[in-house]
């Protein structure tokens, strides 16, 4: 007994003993918010305020050492997001992560967004402004990199600490515009519908930009199978440790239509959900700047920033800025390609993948007139009948950095907007307001034209010289609003108006979203900060409501039971709304699922269905086609001698939804509530494996919204019926030039990327109810409410 109770005694000591020492580690490995620490290079004393959020208020003597703090203190809680973020352009994950990595980085070291970087920089002034300010941020990451502790998911996966360069800061922005594109995800599919049905089976689609009617207003042939591309692609992002840019609220209200006579500037960004999530705060003065920026991890200046002056933010453009040709080899020498003028060589471009605990992969990359072959760089394409990728991102002059650089630096409007128009790719819409009374949005992107007659939604032809671009549009052309009569502008990634009567293509969301925010802005003009608080966490689709009305008309209400005529009732009386106890979405959406799938996926076969499903067309598509009684679509090309109708095709969508929310959530229609299948969890790379998932992981939560309302918070359709939300706002911010210092944010889990931080998730309440906390400017506050970090310069 005596001998048992020693035992005991050991292991419970041991146990202490662990436990004590895990609790140091994490302090040891916690960032440091308040204290003093020396910096290399820096010139005088910098003082770091964090708030109660961990937002760092950078006070300096000058722009290079505010630069070099802020590169420090973003390094000391994202550290890890910065590694792989400048890992996924030149192929570098596999590095990390071993072979699960590899098609990842096999396509993304052949885009060329790596060869492009180091043209671009090779090409920069060195005495610049922009160039000095970005090495002194990068100093201030190396620093941290040398002496700062290193991050829990370096130890745990065995990362080797390698400085930063300028060079990652480009792969970074090559990498976010690549996620804006969305040609390589839709042109082949939309290819292959066409080549096996025939165009009048694109009718539906709404191609031509006939389903787009709320506009933004200005104020100015092969036997190859493509789907490949669109699934390779759509695989390797959804699978990426970063989460992919997908659409995004704006709108900037004039004095006119405000309470207090000052613009009021909303933003809301849609991206994926990851965990950290997309973007770092700072707020950053020196005697002659000032700004409260959000950062991408590893970049130097903010794409989203307000100060006293001026606000600036961006939604997604989603035009066409990449094109898909089918090349043709010479039939004589593998290594050449037919061109307008003859057979050219491919030009090779070897990269070398390193691979964890394995050999090194040699990719030669073919190189066309065009852009790389994507044949050798994803799976399911045949080898002869190579398909090239021209993307206006490598192809143009990349003036990122200096773009960047000036509109978080503007002096004016007029300042602004050169800044703006130094951006080739990707096409974004840049919304603008200030406290002078100014608003303003314009799109940016080298916009071009190709021949008439020719269709950029399909795979071009690369070999006659045809289907080539055949200008590029001035920026001068690029869609654009300032200061116009209705004393608002917005955009919801919906299609702007026309230039010179050219509507340009692209691959922009329905109009849903557009029609309720103009639906929400035109009446009213006595807007204020609240009430845009409000808007901006708003959950109610005025199409949807439309949509149910069409497909109750095609119900066969003979024969209903009781719960199927419950749910009508529930939807004939439903608003759009989302909210957590609603019953009418979990059926709207079954329905609609189920409607897509009965509908289109004869046709398509199960998988490119279910690529189908995760296209803008999809959701364009919807309420449109399901209007159109004499569709294609609603014959089931399986079943013969039969030609199903829209009715017999609805009612059948109907009858499966409710037996199959009956089998999900009980026979009880009332308990089929929103919150019960609609929810979220913010993933860490390394939450994926079970014991980890509770220490990376932030969520589950139950969540209002829905995919296309203002409140955007999207989801993939599912055969289960719970929709699990992908992602949606990345940041809500309202700046209020009536009270500038008191505007308001909020992130969807917290600031720092730590999970030993306090700030790894103390948000993420706050959002899911759609409150804010405030973007504090006035230092007296700051300084009397944060902890405090002095940065000193290095005793030699």
């Amino acid at each position: 007994m005596k001998k048992l109770k020693i035992v005991l005694l050991v292991l419970l000591s041991t146990v202490a003993v662990l436990a004590v020492a895990l609790i140091i580690y994490g302090f040891y490995l916690k960032p440091k918010y308040e204290g003093e620490l020396q910096l290399k290079n820096i010139q005088k004393e910098t003082t770091v305020y964090f708030d109660e959020f961990g937002i760092p208020h950078i006070y300096a003597t000058n722009s290079k050492d505010a630069m070099m703090a802020l590169g420090y203190v973003h390094a000391q809680d994202r550290l890890w997001q910065m590694e792989l973020m400048r890992r996924i352009a030149p192929g570098r994950l596999s590095e990390i992560f071993g072979s699960v990595a590899l098609k990842n980085d096999t396509f993304f070291a052949g885009l060329g967004i790596e060869e492009a970087s180091a043209k671009a920089i090779a090409a920069l002034d060195k005495n610049s402004p922009s160039y000095q300010l970005t090495m002194a941020y990068l100093d201030g990451i190396n620093q941290y990199l040398e002496e700062g502790t290193t991050p829990i998911e370096f130890s745990l996966i065995g990362v080797k600490k390698e400085k930063f360069t300028i060079k990652d800061v480009y792969n970074i922005f090559g990498y976010m515009s690549f996620n804006f594109a969305m040609a390589q995800q839709t042109d082949p599919l939309l290819t292959d519908i066409r080549n096996k049905y025939g165009m009048e089976y694109l009718k539906d689609f709404g191609i031509d930009g006939s389903f787009n009617t709320t506009r933004i207003k200005n104020a100015k042939e092969t036997s190859q199978e493509y789907i490949a591309i669109s699934k390779s692609v759509a695989s390797l992002l959804e699978q990426s440790p970063i989460s992919p840019f997908i659409g995004s609220n704006s709108w900037v209200i004039a004095p006119k239509k405000t309470k207090n006579g000052k613009v009021i500037f909303a933003n809301d960004p849609h991206i994926g959900f990851s965990q950290p999530g997309t973007w770092y705060e700072a707020h950053v003065v020196t005697p002659d700047f000032e700004l409260y920026g959000c950062y991408l991890a590893g970049t130097p200046y903010p794409l989203l920033g307000h100060n006293r002056e001026y606000a600036y933010g961006l939604t997604m453009f989603e035009n066409d800025d990449l094109d898909l040709y089918q090349e043709e080899n010479n039939p004589n020498d593998a290594n050449a390609y037919k061109t307008p003028n003859g057979f050219s060589a491919y030009e090779i471009r070897k990269k070398i993948i390193k691979v964890k605990d394995s050999t090194d992969v040699v990719l030669n990359v073919k190189i066309t007139r065009h852009g790389p072959i994507v044949n050798d760089l994803i799976d399911g394409l045949q080898q002869d009948k190579p398909v090239a990728m021209s993307w206006i991102y490598t192809q143009q002059p990349i003036q990122i950095l200096d773009a960047v650089y000036k509109i978080s630096h503007a002096k004016s409007k007029a300042d602004f907007q050169k800044g703006v128009s130094l951006i080739a790719a990707p096409g974004l819409n840049i919304m603008y307001g200030d406290a002078k009374g100014n608003v303003a949005w314009w799109a940016t992107g080298k916009l071009y034209k190709h021949n008439a007659g020719v269709n950029p939604n399909f795979i071009l032809d690369g070999a006659s010289g045809k289907d080539d671009i055949k200008e590029y549009l001035d920026f001068s052309k690029n869609p654009s609003a300032v200061n116009p009569k209705w004393d608002y502008v917005y955009s919801a990634n919906n299609q702007p108006e026309p230039i010179d009567g050219f509507l340009y293509p692209g691959y922009y969301l329905p109009e849903d979203r557009a029609k309720r925010i103009t639906q929400l802005l035109n009446p009213k003009s006595d807007w204020d900060k609240a009430a845009v608080g409000r808007m901006i966490f708003d959950n109610t689709s005025l199409v949807a409501p439309e949509v149910v009305r069409h497909l109750i008309l095609d119900v066969d209400q003979k024969s209903l039971s009781e719960n199927e005529k419950e749910a009508l009732v529930i939807l004939k009386s439903w608003k759009g709304s989302n909210n957590l106890t609603d019953v009418a979405p979990t059926i709207y959406n079954k329905w609609v699922f189920n409607y897509l799938k009965n509908t289109f996926e004869d046709e398509l076969g199960a998988a490119n269905f279910k690529q189908f499903l995760e296209t803008h067309i999809m959701k364009q598509i919807i309420a449109k086609q399901i209007g159109n009684k004499e569709s294609l679509w609603w014959d089931n090309v399986s079943t013969k001698n039969e030609k199903e109708t829209r009715s017999q095709i609805i009612s059948q969508s109907f009858k499966e939804s409710i037996v199959a929310l009956g089998k999900q959530l009980g026979t009880s229609v009332a308990d089929w509530t929103w919150n019960k299948v609609h929810t979220v969890e913010h993933q860490h790379p390394l939450g994926k494996v079970a014991a980890l998932r509770r220490i990376f992981n932030v969520g589950p939560f139950e969540v209002s919204g829905s995919t296309e309302v203002i409140n955007n918070l999207f989801f993939d359709f599912t055969d289960d019926g719970n929709y699990v939300v992908k992602g949606g706002p990345s940041t809500r911010r309202i700046i209020d030039f009536s009270d500038i210092e008191n505007s308001w944010s909020i992130l969807p889990t917290g600031q720092s990327g730590n999970p030993l931080s306090a700030h790894y998730s103390d948000q993420a309440e706050l959002y899911n109810a759609g409150k804010f906390r405030r973007m504090k400017l006035n230092k007296e506050e700051i300084v009397r409410t944060s902890t405090k970090l002095v940065f000193i310069p290095h005793k030699n």
